[in-house]
Order: structure tokens, then sequence, then C-alpha cells
């Protein structure tokens, strides 16, 4: 290891911190799994946080202390940690027993696993998933439902079925910085061309960023003319190779970039132009985050395809494609199946999801805690080290951009401390993009909830700004 002056442990001089697990009380569970599971199974996260419980926006350590959930697993559980009405839908969906199962070894219920076969459950989800996103403006291509186990996969599919569409042109188009997954193609479309392990049949272009670093930049005029000459230099470069472009409609792992709508729809309008097919990553954006109940609203779009993950379970794994029935008739028998997908917890999962978002008017009253949070966040700018905060109006997420990247990982982990060992603290994920935290918490935290976050962020802000980042010399 080579040390760093900023305090950092390197290896090798590859900028890469080597980081060690930081002792907490409940360091004996955190190494236990250190020592059956690879570092390489989860990001780094300064907090290392052992979590025993959790109930909406609340998570509890082994010892009991209470921390806020700003992170929503990984804007996964929308409607909170173990909702009571979301889980009594989903059990009585799958038919399980309420009882010990009356003496008997089994139970007649839903089956776990329909390989190649198909449940009422699992057709009566894709109706109602295909029907909720058609209703919406901007829902008018949602025709068919493609499963799938996580968003990577259906990331995969989508662009399975977007390059079967038309196998003479199996170029892709991707915006640079973005995030669409580890595996295969959705690898391949995540990053930027100065990636290893390119494919080529995949071209990068600009994604805006300057435009929208800041909150403050909302309201100001946006000429898209220079990222569309960009688009059609390399699309007259590659003659008519082009049959897809895929991008999400903000940055997420890339640092929380939320464009102007100008921006997407111009994009979109080139598509159509060029009859190349729009695919729009919701993965992290679907059910709310954004505003609205999907982000083409937010967005003013018309996606040929919606890639959906994360919310679309609130916490069991399920993911899926929708959108054009002719896209995906160019896949044949088998080309896009496999185990796990559109087994019968992923369809009770979104059935009860569905039930909730329909039942409930969780966008309005959401909105009020968004004006809060948002509030919040700006006045960390009042500390140095915060240099910019990036979101959607009235949605609920934001990246929180700090001036290095050490202050950055001490912030999360000063966010964990609170202001002692029996105080709540404010759970957080590691940086995005190295010195960008996420801001992203269940949909339905109240605004007192918000406001007793906020000032535990606020108080570890500034106590960074006077004492500097305090972070352990070893990082695993």
């Amino acid at each position: 290891p080579l040390p760093c002056t900023d305090g950092w442990t390197f290896l090798n001089n590859s900028k890469r911190p080597i980081m060690t697990p930081i002792m907490h009380d409940s360091s004996t569970i955190r190494a236990l799994a250190n020592a059956v599971e690879p570092k390489s199974l989860r990001t780094y996260t300064p907090s290392q946080a052992v979590l025993a419980e959790s109930a909406g926006v609340f998570h509890w350590t082994p010892e009991g202390r209470r921390l806020f959930d700003f992170t929503s697993g990984v804007l996964v559980a929308n409607l909170g940690h173990n909702p009571t009405r979301w889980t009594q839908r989903f059990t009585k969906y799958l038919n399980w027993p309420t009882t010990s199962g009356n003496g008997s070894d089994f139970f007649r219920a839903v089956p776990m696993t329909s390989y190649n076969a198909i449940t009422p459950l699992e057709a009566e989800a894709s109706q109602r998933l295909i029907k909720f996103l058609a209703a919406r403006k901007g829902g008018a291509r949602m025709h068919q439902v493609l499963w799938a186990a996580s968003g990577s996969e259906a990331i995969q599919k989508a662009l399975w079925a977007s390059m079967a569409f038309d196998k003479s042109r199996p170029m892709i188009l991707a915006t640079r910085h973005g995030f669409h997954g580890k595996k295969g193609l959705s690898y391949a479309v995540s990053g930027s061309e100065n990636e290893p392990e390119r494919d080529p049949r995949v071209a990068f272009v600009p994604f805006p960023r300057s435009e929208c670093n800041d909150v403050s930049q909302r309201s100001q005029p946006f000429d898209p003319s220079p990222y569309l000459r960009e688009l059609d230099q390399l699309a007259d470069k590659h003659g008519n190779a082009f049959g897809t472009f895929i991008t999400e409609p903000y940055l997420g792992g890339g640092g929380s970039y939320h464009p102007p709508k100008a921006y997407l729809q111009a994009v979109q309008a080139w598509c159509r132009e060029r009859d190349i097919l729009f695919i729009l990553d919701e993965v992290q954006s679907n059910f709310g985050r954004t505003g609205s109940m999907f982000a083409y609203e937010t967005y003013g779009l018309e996606p040929d395809l919606v890639v959906l993950g994360k919310g679309l379970g609130n916490g069991v794994p399920v993911a899926a494609v929708v959108g054009r029935r002719d896209v995906f008739d160019s896949l044949d028998y088998g080309d896009a199946s496999d185990t796990w997908s559109a087994n019968a917890l992923n369809a009770a999962s979104v059935m009860a999801t569905l039930d909730e978002f329909e039942a409930s008017d969780i966008l309005g009253t959401m909105k009020p805690s968004s004006r809060t949070i948002e509030a919040g966040l700006l006045k960390l700018k009042e500390c140095p080290i915060v240099v910019a905060v990036r979101g959607e109006e009235d949605g609920m997420v934001w990246g929180v951009e700090f001036s290095k990247p050490e202050y950055a990982n001490a912030f999360v982990l000063a966010a964990y401390h609170g202001a002692g060992a029996n105080a709540d603290g404010v759970h957080l994920l590691g940086p995005l993009a190295k010195k960008v935290v996420r801001i992203s918490p269940p949909l339905v935290i109240t605004p007192a909830e918000a406001t007793a976050a906020l000032n535990i962020l606020h108080a570890a802000c500034v106590s960074l700004t006077q004492d500097g980042p305090a972070l352990p010399h070893g990082i695993a």
C-alpha cells in the first residue's frame, strides 16, 4: 500500500482505496460476513452498517441504534421497509397460510416456480402493469411486458429485443457516464468508450452535465443543437448501422445529473426521424423518484421500451421491460427465457406495489417532504465543502456533491454516527462518481421525519467544515 497525503491509503498507485472494516459494536457480525463473502459483493460505504431490523423510513442496528434510511436500499423501498398493507396483500396473492399449515407437511398455494408455464397471478400482474403504464401520458407504446429478475437482466433483454427488431442495424447508441448494469450488454452500454472490454457495437454520445450541475440551473434555457450535431456526425460516420438508443432519464450512478427536458425530448425526436428505437432505463427512477409515477411523464417522452426495476417490487427482486408488441415479437421462443422471471414472488410483489399506488396518493403526500428535504440540502451549501445539489423538483432523489472525495466519504460516516452512541443517525451509501452522496429516502417519509434527518446531516456537514474529514486510515 502507498500512503497518500490526504490520509487515504491506495494500492499500487491505482487510486482505489484499500478499505478495512470500521469497528462498530456490531463488527463481529460484519467480521463473520467478511470471512465468508468476498468484498466484491458490495460497494464500499464508510459506515459499514449492520442492519438488524427495518420499518418505514428507519433501520435499527443490532445494538438498537435507529438510523434514518436515506437510501431506500438503493432506490428500492419506495413504499418504506416492511409496509403492513403491502405485505398483507403480497402474502394474500400467494395464498400463503396465516397459520402453521394445519399439521400437514405441505400447503396448497401459488407455485414458487413455474418455468415454462404460467400462473394466473403472472397473467394478472402483466395485464395490470401494462395498463398502469399505458394510462399515463407518454405510455401509448406500452403493449407487452418482458419480465426479468434484475435490472441489468432487464436491460439485456430490452437490448436483445431491440437488436432483433432490425438485424441489419446492430449498433447501439448510449449516453456517456450512464449506468445500466454489470452484466453482458448492460455493462457494454454503461460508462464510456474509455472503459475496458468495450463492445464494438456500442458508441457513446454526451449527456448534459454542466447545464444541470445544480438545482439553481433548472429554469435556465437549454439549446440541444450541439448534442444533435454530434449525433448526426456519429450516425453519418457509421451509415445506417444504429438501430437502438438507450439512456437513463437522469444519470444515477454517474453523479445524479438531471437534464433539461429539452435534451431528452430532442434525442427522442432524433431517434424517431431515423427509425431508431428509444429505450428509457427507469430502473432507478420508476414509481415516483422524479416526482411523477414514471420519468417519461416528468420529461414528456413516449419511449418505445421502458425498463423497470428496484421500486417495482419494493424489496422483492423483480424487473421488467414494457413496450411495443412488434419489438418483442422479434424474439422467438426461448430467446429471453430464464429460470426466475415472472415467478410468483415477482408477480405478487408487483401487484402489491400497484395496489398501494392505486389506493393512496403517495406522490401527492410526498411533495411536502420533497420540498423540506431539498430546502435542507440547499442549506448544506452554506458549508464550503458542499459545491452542488442536484435533483428533480418535487422528486425524491438528489445528489450532493462535495469538493473532495474524502469529504464525501467522511460525511457518510459522520451521518451514520449522528450525535453519539445512542443518538439517531442517517444511513447513506458510499459516494457516486467519487464525491457525490445520493439522498433517496422512501417516498413515504413525513416532513417531520425529513426535518429531523436533515438536522443530523447539517450537523455532520458543519462538523466536517470545522474539523476536517476524520476517516479510518486503512480504509478494506
